[in-house]
C-alpha cells in the first residue's frame, strides 16, 4: 500500500514531488523507514559508524516529479557584502 506525500526537492533542480512513506505501523521498524546498526572499531571498541539497512515497508526510489519549480529571480536575491550594516562582526550595543 503507498503512503503518498508531497516534498519539495532542491536537487537537480527545484521541484515538488511525491513519494512514498514508511509504514508508520511497521513492526520491524517502528515507521523509520529502516534500522541503523551502529558497530565498533574492532580493536578498541570505540564506536566507528553505522549502516542503515532499509525495511521491506518503504521503497525510497519511489518517487515522482509533479512540477518543476522556477528558479528564483535576479532581484529577489540578496548579496550580503562587507559594507552592508547586518554583515557587521561588532555587538549590536
Amino acid at each position: 500500500m503507498l503512503r503518498l506525500r508531497l516534498q519539495r526537492a532542491t536537487w537537480p533542480r527545484n521541484a515538488l514531488i511525491l513519494t512514498d512513506t514508511p509504514n508508520p505501523d511497521c513492526r520491524t521498524c517502528g515507521g523509520y523507514g529502516g534500522i541503523e546498526h551502529e558497530y565498533g572499531h574492532p580493536e578498541t571498541g570505540e564506536y566507528d559508524g553505522s549502516d542503515w539497512e532499509p525495511c521491506h515497508c518503504w521503497d525510497e526510489t519511489r518517487r515522482w516529479t509533479l512540477l518543476p519549480l522556477p528558479d528564483r529571480p535576479k532581484w529577489l536575491r540578496r548579496h550580503r557584502t562587507p559594507t552592508d550594516p547586518w554583515a557587521s562582526n561588532e555587538p549590536p550595543f
